[in-house]
């Protein structure tokens, strides 16, 4: 693993790679107030040794990368698309198999419709389709409403609270098919907190503006493939179905019983459906 900041345009962005940078490149982006730790250092070593070159970033407002005071964030959803470019500008990797989750699979969305040459592929992960009408389906579950409500009583910079709310967090985004590892979930949840520049900067993901364009999946040119829990309690089964069947030939991994997370118990699965969609258009 090596790291590097990325400094272009006033912003900073703290990056990791693992692997050959001969191989093919696939850029990692995760999800609303996540760092790149949330993409944990073993899947990304484990998608390195199966032959790819894997690249991870802290998002603007967490880890490493640029922060801003809580509440009114400079910069838009634009910027943060945008900054998965610089990414690439800065290694420089020409194109890149693009890899979202959640949010980051939004943004993901938004990198391959803004900036289709530089994206050999997508993979959407535990998402929901840009542009699209969702009305018709449903939203996250009764639990996680009544988790999310707490968010507001929360002090970002108080340690202990936040470990608190992110554990449950965590917890209640679980799916059903495997044990909820309370440890495993603190370790990360702490070594996050400890090492962000201002933990409570996050924050300014939930307020922030969208694309000043309107981008619609269904214009997409990258071959796509959907990763989905189908006990997701956030963005349900659903969720991914749609996405899947916005874009022709598009191809959906459905893990059963997976919730809104990276299960380890997961990971062999997941990372054999990532390779085998970035094998079929090399960078």
């Amino acid at each position: 693993m090596t790291e590097r900041v990325i400094r272009a345009d006033g912003v900073e962005l703290a990056s990791q790679t693992f692997g050959d940078r001969r191989q093919s490149a696939v850029l990692l982006i995760m999800g609303v107030a996540a760092s790149m730790l949330w993409w944990p250092d073993a899947f990304c070593t484990r998608l390195a040794q199966q032959g790819r070159y894997v690249v991870r970033y802290d998002n603007r407002d967490t880890g490493l990368s640029t922060a801003y005071p809580p509440g009114e964030p400079p910069y838009t959803s634009d910027d943060m698309v945008d900054d998965a470019i610089r990414i690439l500008d800065g290694y420089p990797i020409p194109s890149a198999h693009v890899v979202g989750m959640s949010m980051g699979g939004a943004l993901a969305q938004l990198v391959a419709l803004k900036h289709p040459t530089r994206t050999a592929s997508l993979t959407v992960i535990s998402s929901s389709p840009i542009g699209e009408d969702t009305s018709a389906l449903p939203g996250a579950s009764a639990a996680y409403r009544a988790h999310a409500a707490q968010f507001e009583q929360v002090d970002w910079t108080d340690r202990a609270q936040v470990v608190r709310m992110m554990i449950a967090e965590s917890r209640v985004l679980a799916g059903s098919a495997h044990p909820f590892d309370e440890a495993g979930a603190r370790r990360l949840v702490e070594r996050d907190f400890d090492r962000a520049r201002n933990f409570a900067s996050a924050t300014n993901h939930f307020v922030l503006k969208g694309p000043k364009r309107r981008y619609r999946l269904s214009g997409l040119q990258a071959p796509l493939l959907v990763i989905h829990g189908t006990a997701d309690p956030l963005f349900p089964i659903e969720h991914g179905i749609a996405v899947a069947e916005t874009v022709p030939d598009a191809t959906l991994v459905r893990l059963r019983g997976g919730g809104h997370e990276l299960h380890e118990a997961d990971w062999d699965e997941i990372i054999a459906a990532i390779v085998a969609h970035t094998a079929r258009q090399r960078t």
